[in-house]
Formats: structure tokens, sequence, C-alpha cells
């Protein structure tokens, strides 16, 4: 996607209605900012703050008449209201009556209790300008107080009444709102009167007319949240580029809005798995998978082959009443019940599907919401190894935003996304993929697809960093926070993560081989690999951001809470690749400042973590880059340095530095009996973590 190009169109979460019925002195109407302000139309717009939302994951659209009831409300998810007054005193909006009414202030109450969030932007000397403001923030303990706060220390430009905002610690449910923040200030702002138990992260410093005044304050109101500030103009086509006032922006209303983001996904019935077929292939499947051996095959002598035989005729039954809901396998079932004869045929050896493999061909129809009927004999990654008939239904993720990145940036012809709509029991399991290398066959299997279930995979993400953040106090940016509530926000960052990272194993400097499943290496080789992907698909995600495409900003947080979160403390600890790479990662950033464990609270340093990942993937690039001109076995020597640089290696490790006894030969597989089973364990931080998340 060049800088140029238009960003793809991704789906909006969420619903932000800007009213403008009440007299406003803002407007996200351009055309009406040019009329209420013809010399200076930027004086009265918010259209940069709607098109800073509209860039991210919000519907947004103005209240241009009619009152705010609860009807109108209904369609809503964060309601903005910024500074209503009398036209005597600002160049207005010019519909309505700056006061809400009394049925409005109660359908606004009502909303926000249920969930929905209010966004209250007040003014200098709140009460001339005739709004009933306060009346509207009565119910969440709030208040904008008459004021005009100067400072004559801490001020931007040489205005005293620019004041800037304090910051104080800002962590709440919900996200940090000070994230990404390290100035904003207020234009001739009031202040406001907040309880004890609001949470005020920017107030004014000592030195001011009003000191330590809140100018920001955030309230839980039933389900829903409520954010007043004290001042309007900071977000104004004028100001909001200043400082960091987007992205306090971005903050403030993902914060507002977050309810909107944990409804569950809304997933189209399937015909497939309604029909009573269904059940009857998934049950047979599973009936036959009690009967074989480890590799797949029945022993007859030990079960019975009658048996074997009813299962195996009520498999192909099924499949043949299923048949006609995918007419675009018809090749791949005619293959399976095919290659399901022949193994009974030959007395239940071990099974060869060779022919159903190579029909089986999902990426070829990467359509959105298409369903794939799977029925093959396999092992489970991250699961049971053995060998038995597996039967799914999938359904395929491929909304018009990712066609087009992967048309246009990230060719990736083998990919599939999927989600699991129902399946036999061999996936109640950690299993999240379907790779061809699983699947039994006699000789060595195809490679023409790879099959992620993203869906399963966002759905861990979401629980185990979500209860591992909530864990360590970690200061999450609302629109994390979001991503961590959301099924559909997670799932649709976990299939771009995927799409950039599954291209790379085959992409860049590359050392002689490249990452294949089959070859022999030691694990922390392994780790590098899987690292070295996602390093670059952060640091893809965070030029799709820079060029626009506001997304990019939620992979980033997946790769790096699933690196930092889930990954090391999950799985065994016997050669765990991810989980290394996890340590690695965890560890430089640590190291160089990036992450701090401080006061039992984990901190990232938001302004700086995408600069920290980006020197880890210069270092594994250059290992990879230099390990062209190097032995395999120096290489591997190499990769065990540059992890023991940041995660110190196992006491009694004979690969380590300085205890290395290694002839130099070109076959040194010899040398891998000699890995430990956890060759770097994990750290006090990382033993600790998972003791605690132990549930």
């Amino acid at each position: 996607m060049p800088a140029a190009a238009a960003a793809p169109a991704v789906p909006r979460r969420a619903r932000v209605l800007f009213d403008e019925a009440h007299s406003e002195a803002w407007t996200i109407r351009p055309e009406l900012a040019r009329s209420m302000q013809p010399s200076h139309p930027p004086d009265s717009s918010y259209v940069l703050a709607a098109a800073t939302l509209a860039e991210c994951d919000f519907a947004v659209a103005a209240n241009v008449d009619g009152p705010l009831s609860a009807e109108r409300l209904r369609e809503v998810d964060v309601l903005v209201i910024a500074h209503p007054s009398e036209p005597a005193w600002e160049r207005t909006t010019g519909v309505g009556s700056p006061r809400f009414s009394v049925p409005e202030v109660d359908a606004i109450e009502a909303f926000v209790r249920s969930g929905g969030g209010l966004i209250v932007l007040g003014e200098t000397e709140n009460e001339k300008y005739g709004s009933n403001l306060n009346e509207l923030l009565t119910p969440y303990r709030l208040r904008l107080e008459n004021d005009t706060v100067q400072d004559y220390m801490h001020h931007r430009l040489g205005a005293p009444s620019w004041v800037l905002g304090e910051l104080e610690g800002a962590e709440r449910g919900g996200g940090d709102l000070l994230a990404r923040v390290r100035a904003a200030c207020f234009y001739r702002a009031t202040t406001i009167a907040a309880p004890a138990d609001a949470c005020v992260p920017l107030r004014t410093s000592p030195t001011a007319s009003t000191p330590g005044a809140p100018l920001l304050a955030a309230m839980e109101h039933g389900s829903g949240r409520v954010v007043v500030l004290a001042d309007s103009d900071l977000f104004g086509d004028d100001c909001i580029r200043a400082l960091d006032h987007s992205e306090l922006w971005r903050n403030v209303v993902y914060w507002a809005g977050s309810h909107a983001f944990a409804s569950p996904a809304v997933r189209p019935p399937s015909a497939a798995l309604a029909d009573p077929a269904w059940p009857q292939l998934r049950d047979a499947c599973d009936a036959l998978a009690l009967l074989q051996s480890d590799d797949g095959s029945i022993d007859t002598s030990a079960h019975d082959a009658a048996a074997a035989r009813a299962h195996v005729d009520a498999i192909a039954a099924a499949i043949a009443r299923l048949a006609p809901h995918f007419s675009h396998q018809r090749g791949y079932l005619d293959a399976v019940v095919e290659d399901l004869e022949a193994w009974a045929q030959s007395g239940y050896d071990r099974p060869d599907f060779t022919r159903a493999l190579e029909q089986f061909r999902p990426e070829l129809c990467r359509e959105e919401g298409v369903e794939h009927l799977v029925v093959l004999p396999m092992y489970k990654q991250n699961a049971s190894r053995a060998t038995c008939f597996e039967a799914l239904i999938v359904r395929v993720p491929w909304p018009d935003w990712v066609a087009e990145l992967e048309r246009a940036r990230y060719q990736n012809p083998k990919f599939v996304p999927v989600e699991l709509v129902d399946h036999t029991r061999g996936y109640d399991s950690e299993c999240a993929v379907l790779f061809p290398e699983t699947v039994s066959v006699k000789g060595r299997p195809v490679n023409n697809f790879g099959a992620i279930f993203c869906d399963r995979e966002a759905e861990r993400f979401r629980r185990v960093a979500g209860a591992a953040g909530e864990l360590l106090g970690l200061n999450l940016p609302p629109d994390a926070a979001c991503l961590l509530r959301s099924p559909s926000l997670s799932r649709d960052a976990y299939v771009l993560w995927d799409l950039i990272h599954d291209r790379n194993h085959s992409h860049g400097e590359l050392p002689f081989d490249p990452f294949m499943i089959r070859q022999r290496a030691p694990y922390w080789m392994y780790a590098l690999e899987e690292l070295r992907c996602d390093l670059i698909a952060f640091g893809e995600a965070v030029e799709l951001e820079r060029e626009g495409f506001a997304f990019g900003r939620h992979v980033q947080y997946a790769i790096l809470f699933d690196r930092l979160l889930r990954f090391p403390i999950t799985g065994p600890r016997v050669r765990n690749y991810d989980g290394l790479g996890g340590q690695l990662l965890f560890a430089h950033l640590h190291r160089h400042g990036h992450v701090h464990w401080t006061d039992n609270r984990l901190t990232i340093e938001w302004g700086s973590v995408a600069d920290g990942v980006a020197a880890v993937r210069r270092e594994v690039l250059e290992l990879y880059r230099a390990g062209i001109d190097r032995s395999k076995l120096a290489h591997w020597c190499a990769g065990h340095d540059l992890v023991a640089a940041s995660v110190a290696p196992a006491a009694g490790s004979r690969w380590a530095a300085g205890a290395r006894e290694l002839d130099e030969t070109e076959a040194p597989r010899s040398y891998l009996d000699l890995v430990l089973a956890d060759e770097f364990p994990l750290s006090i931080f990382y033993s600790s973590l998972q003791a605690k998340l132990a549930a």
C-alpha cells in the first residue's frame, strides 16, 4: 500500500454521535464550519477530530436536529457534547437551545448507565454560555466550574491562559488515559469539580491561579463511562495536532466507548452445521478414532473390524449427504471417500490420504464466509501426536480489506485464515492450525496451504494476555484494552498478523535452508525464526499505521502482548521455541529500558517500545544475513549467543559460550542430544507470573 494510496476500509466497531442540535460551538461538518467562521473555519471545526476516529474503529455521525431521545441513543455507543452556547457568546451550529430538556437528561443518563459513553467538553467561564451542562453532569457527580485558569509558570507559547496540564497516574479499568501523552494544553480553560473516586489524569499545576484542580475527569456510571474536559479548543482543528492532543482524544473516546467492543462476535448461521448429517459424521469420526493406533492404523486383532467398517460406511454416507453444502469441494470430497474405502480395503493399515490432501485446496477459495468441510486422518500440533480421523467445519474470514492488502502488499497465496464452526474431539485441544504435514500420507505431503484458526488464537490471546495484564497492573492504552475485550477486533488483528508473518518464512536474507518443519536444528533456531517473522510483522504494522492504516496499531498490540504475556508461560518447557522467543523479546526490551518492572507493576514505554522491537529485529536479521557465511554448527552457536545475551542459559548448559566442547563438522546433528530440554529456563518474573496464572 503506497503512502499515496487510500487505506483499506476496516469494519467500524463503535458508533460516535456528535450532538449539533443544541447550539454547539463546534461541528464535524466542514461546510457548516465555513458558514460559522468564514474567515477561519478551523476555529469552529471538529472535522479533524471526527476524521481521527473514522480512521480507527469508529463510525462517526452528527445529530443535526431533534432531541436526544432513548430511541436516538439506541444506535450510539459514544455521545460527544462539545460546548453548547447561546449565540451571543459563540458562533454556533444555530440549531436548538443550549439547554437539554429533562427527558433528554434522563435519556442520556439511562444511555450511560446501560453501557454508553458520554464526553462533555466545557469552556472558560462556563456559566455565561446559557447551557445546563451541570444539570446534565449531576448524576455523575461532576461539575464544570465558572473559572478561567491562569498559569504564569506552566503555559504554552507565552500565553498564561494556555495552561499545560500536570499529568498524573491515569490507569483504571479500561486503560490508561495518558498512554502516549506527554503534554496537553488547555486554552482558556475552566476547572472541574470531581469526587475523590474520579479518575483525574490532568490537573492544573501548583502555580496556577486555581492550583491542583481537575482539567479532565473520568467516571464510571453503571455499565458506562463519562469523561469531562475543561476546554473544548484542544481538540479543534487548530489544536488537535499540537502536542499529544490527538493521542489524548483517541484515548478518551476508546475509554468512553469500551463497552461497545465487548460484544460477542456475530456469526452467520451454518446450513451444514444444522444438517442432521453433520453430527452423524462427527460422531462416526470420533468413534472410529477410538479404534485407531497412534499411527492411524487399526489393529483388527484387538478391535472389531465390523465396527470399523460400520463407522467407515457412516462417514462416507454422511459426506455424501453434506456434499451439496460444499459444492466447491466436490473433487476433494470424492477423493476422501475413495481414500477412505482404500484404507478399509487395505485392512486398516496406516492411512494414506494423498489423493484427498492433493484435492483439498482451501487457499483457492478464500472468500468471506465460505465454509469448508475437512475430513482427514491427522495429528494435532500442540496436542496429541497420535494420528486419527478428524472432521471439521471451518469458515473463512476474508474481508475486502484483507484481500486488498494481500493482493497489493503481502502476497501469500497459501495462507488461509479459518474459524472453527464445529469439530471432532481432537480439536478439544490447544491445536490452532491445519497444516498439510499433519495429514497421514505415504510419501511427502503436498504443501498447498497453511490454515490458522484465528478465532481460537484470538480467544487465547484475550484470555491469557488480559489476565496477565490485569495481574501485572499493565499500563494498557484504552485502544489496547478494547482489543483485549473484542472478539472481532482481536480476530482481525490475528488475520493480518498471520498473513504477514507466514509469508516471511520464505522472504528476506535467510540461511541456506529456510525454515521448514522437517529440518533438524536446536530449538532456539526455531525460536529465532518464529520471532524473526513476528518482528517483521510488527515493523510492517508500524509502517501501515504511519501510512494512515490505523488498524496496524492493533496488530502491534497483538504481537507484543502475545509475545510478552502469553507465549513464555503457556505450553510445556520442553524445547518451547515460541516461549523462548517471548523471553528474548521481553528481556531485551527490559534491558534497554522499554519495559519496566517497578513496584510490582509492569510498565511499557509506549513512546519508545517500537524502537526497542526494531532493535531486536536488527540483531536477528544480522544473524541471518551472516548465516550464509558460517557453517551450520557455527550458525547454531551464533544463535545461542544471541539468545544468551538477553536470556541466561541453564546451569549445566553444554552449548553456552564458555562451556562448548564442539568439534566442527558438516553434520552436527549429534550435538542436538546435548541441548537441554529447557536450555533457557524462565526468569524469576515469568516463573512467578506462570504460577499466579496457573488457573
